[in-house]
């Protein structure tokens, strides 16, 4: 990708100023054509969102989005619709043992309107405060359970089984984070005490180790920030035996969603060790400058494997060996085209991997390093393409805020419009909801408002 060094976040105020206005509309579109059905929404289909079930991991999107929508323009119908929705349809989310998504559905809800609380953008109300912080509690110990333990280790393995450690989960474990904030443990057999905070280390430090390549030799792919989808491992002696994935190409290619994931997620967790004093919690796991070193590094591979492996305006196609890029040998030095005739673009890639890049850049910058403006500058490179035509839809009838994102190539669940070749034309709520979330970090540095985290002012003042 080319990045832009002379943009600023204040030059993007219009495009968010656009993207909040279309934002609301499309949100009631959404709520009221999936009133009365079951299911999380998942992606478009003819530009309206229908449930699909799968894993469920989906839903805290949808009522997050209305909290962030609350938050930009101070409309209490979304914050009425959220809470509403939040405590009659998220309980299950809490209380599921079957997923590792945790941090994506329930973080997006209760921790986004504890934040709120805090802030005094919503009416003090305890009772509402205890019901968030015990939410996020219990989400951060049943999240915890699903433990494969490894001889130096561990991590929280993926709905496929005990086997499987997925790349995405780096972004899911900021619940074991923010359960610890809120003084909680998690408890198991016998009793024996779980640090939520160590767990979460524990996972952070075998994914940057097996899903995170460096260029130094581990196979014949690899190359220095590139990831895997999914590590495999022989549960009987936790030994590694491989890499693979479930909705990228190959196993040694890079479905570039969960690169996306791992590079927000290293970034998220480097800022919380940044705000931290010493943690002798973690003196076990090498301690908190082995941790930030470990964490620096896969952000900045993972960072630099994007900017190398995107089209020229940032949009990413959704897997860097997808085989029809053979038909586009200068997409890396052209535009995204997501009307081409052989691959997907993924801009929901676009919208959470933009973040992992400013959020690094931040991170540098309140460290000197000199390699701060890259990625600031190219994370706000992205979000400036990401929020224009065409991918921020001004189309009113459209459900989607974010068009021609990528759910699933290999199993073929995304719409193919009639006289394509391709995938396009839709949208996904973890795609609509990063966009959002995204905007509502840009919001927060144009304005000067306190930086925003996912842990900021989940403890009260």
């Amino acid at each position: 990708m080319k990045i832009n060094t002379e943009l600023k976040p204040q030059d993007l105020t219009v495009k968010l100023e656009n993207l909040w206005s279309y934002s609301g509309v499309k949100l009631k579109s959404m709520t009221a054509t999936l009133k009365g059905s079951s299911g999380s929404p998942v992606v478009t289909i003819k530009g309206k969102y229908e449930p699909r079930s799968w894993t469920d991991w989906t839903q805290g999107f949808q009522f997050g989005s209305e909290l962030f929508q609350f938050d930009a323009t101070d409309d209490s119908y979304f914050l009425n619709l959220s809470i509403e929705n939040i405590k009659t349809k998220m309980t299950s989310h809490v209380s599921h043992f079957g997923v590792h998504d945790h941090g994506f559905n329930n973080l997006s809800t209760y921790g986004n309107l504890l934040r709120l609380l805090n802030e005094g953008k919503v009416p003090n109300d305890p009772w509402l405060k205890d019901y968030c912080e015990l939410a996020l509690k219990l989400s951060a110990s049943v999240q915890a359970e699903r433990w494969t333990a490894l001889p130096e280790g561990g991590y929280i393995y993926s709905f496929n089984g005990p086997h499987s450690l997925f790349v995405d989960t780096i972004r899911t474990i900021r619940i074991l984070v923010v359960g610890h904030l809120l003084g909680h443990h998690s408890s198991g057999e016998n009793d024996i005490k779980i640090n939520l905070l160590k767990r979460a280390y524990q996972h952070a430090l075998a994914t940057a180790k097996y899903s995170v390549y460096y260029g130094e030799g581990r196979d014949t792919y690899d190359e220095w920030g590139r990831t895997a989808h999914e590590a495999i491992f022989n549960t009987n002696d936790g030994n590694f035996r491989s890499a693979s994935t479930q909705q990228g190409y190959s196993g040694f290619s890079t479905w570039t969603r969960g690169l996306s994931w791992a590079m927000l997620g290293f970034a998220e967790q480097l800022e919380f060790l940044q705000s931290q004093g010493e943690l002798p919690e973690l003196d076990e796991l090498g301690g908190k400058k082995y941790l930030e070193e470990t964490f620096l590094k896969a952000a900045k591979a993972t960072c630099d494997f994007y900017i190398e492996n995107t089209a020229l305006d940032g949009i990413p196609y959704w897997d860097t060996g997808a085989p029809g890029l053979t038909n586009l040998p200068n997409y890396k030095s052209e535009k995204s085209n997501p009307f081409n005739d052989y691959e997907p673009i993924d801009s929901s890639a676009a919208a959470i991997g933009a973040q992992g890049l400013l959020r690094l850049g931040n991170y540098l910058k309140e460290i000197n390093s000199p390699d701060a403006d890259k990625y600031w500058s190219a994370g706000l490179t992205v979000a400036n393409t990401l929020f224009d035509n065409p991918y921020l839809s001004s189309n009113l009838e459209h459900q989607g805020l974010i068009l021609h994102s990528i759910y699933h190539q290999p199993n073929g669940w995304d719409f193919q419009p009639e006289n394509s070749k391709i995938p396009n034309g839709e949208a996904c709520m973890w795609g609509d909801y990063h966009a959002r979330e995204l905007a509502h970090y840009l919001n927060g540095i144009i304005k000067g408002d306190s930086y925003y985290t996912f842990f900021k002012d989940i403890i009260s003042k």
